[in-house]
């Protein structure tokens, strides 16, 4: 009996020491779940290629890792999800969700490029009388709030010696604000992506896009306590959108035919939106400068009280050498 006593304490005694031992070196509790949102529209082919060959799945299997993607597609929703706790990777947001995130507190990081692609914000009218940025003052535009649709429209204004105060802004999602349009409730409406064609079809026409005006930056992010809890596990994400950089770039007949079905774009819609976007990763010096622009347009359009330091958005690993 007293043999099994001594045992017992001998054997508590040293899972404490262990327990212990474990705390003071910093032992991170094994990830089970890499939960990531997924994103497919406007046109964000890289997340749709790793979704279709399971990349990541592939990536973590001998981890036992269990991969989640939840589709939530406004980025402030993401970065609300974040915030929570609920989700690991904001995988494709704008800048200007990133930039107010950390501003208001959210220890956020970007950790790479999603995306560049001017091409795909635009400001378009049926009025066949507004033919130009000039032509809008007065007029009703209708788009989201504080995105970067926003800052194309911001910018474009600018650029034509006019002020936001020039036009009457409504906002409106996207697709509602095609309908607004359509319906004749507003004269221009800001319309990214794959709601152009539509917009087209039905008599629209393109008075600006974000080219010369804005990169339509979108990234990447996470919490900055996730990337130092798991630092190679976000390695090991970024190395997996490369590989599917790769196969685009390899691929390309066969990855627009991917897009195509998981989108329900056509063929023809595919390849022409396709050469809009810029996907590589690094973190450019322009991309800082963009970042920048970004945060003064959403200071001066009252959006943000007060800057944040932009570099401490951006993590080293992913900055262009």
């Amino acid at each position: 009996m007293k043999r099994t006593v001594r045992a017992l304490f001998f054997l508590t005694v040293v899972l404490i020491f262990s327990m212990a031992a474990g705390a003071f070196a910093g032992n991170t509790p094994a990830l089970e779940t890499l939960r990531i949102t997924y994103v497919k529209l406007p046109l964000n082919v890289p997340a749709i290629i790793v979704k279709h060959f399971k990349l990541l799945e592939k990536e973590f299997k001998a981890d036992r890792i269990k991969i989640e993607r939840p589709e939530i597609t406004s980025g402030g929703k993401q970065i609300q999800a974040l915030a929570a706790g609920s989700i690991d990777i904001a995988s494709v947001i704008s800048s200007t969700s990133a930039i107010m995130a950390r501003a208001n507190g959210v220890d956020l990081k970007i950790i790479s490029v999603f995306a560049r692609a001017p091409r795909a914000f635009n400001i378009v009218a049926i009025d066949p009388t507004i033919t130009d940025v000039i032509s809008l003052k007065g007029k009703k535009v209708a788009g989201p709030k504080g995105s970067l649709l926003n800052q194309t429209l911001f910018a474009a204004l600018v650029a034509n010696g006019m002020s936001p105060q020039d036009v009457g802004y409504v906002h409106m999602g996207v697709p509602k604000a095609l309908a607004a349009l359509i319906g004749g409730s507003v004269d221009a409406a800001l319309i990214a992506g794959p709601f152009l064609p539509k917009a087209e079809s039905q008599g629209a026409h393109i008075i600006a896009t974000g080219e010369g005006l804005v990169k339509g930056l979108i990234v990447t992010a996470l919490k900055e306590s996730f990337l130092k809890q798991y630092p190679e596990v976000v390695k090991r994400y970024i190395n997996v959108q490369n590989k599917a950089l790769i196969f685009m770039k390899e691929k390309p007949e066969q990855t627009f035919e991917i897009v195509a079905q998981e989108t329900g774009l056509t063929l023809e819609n595919v390849k022409s939106m396709y050469s809009w976007y810029d996907f590589n990763m690094s973190i450019t010096p322009s991309d800082i400068a963009d970042l920048s622009g970004t945060q003064t347009f959403l200071i001066d359009s009252g959006m943000l009280d007060k800057p944040t330091d932009i570099k401490s958005l951006l993590n080293d690993m992913s900055l262009e050498q």
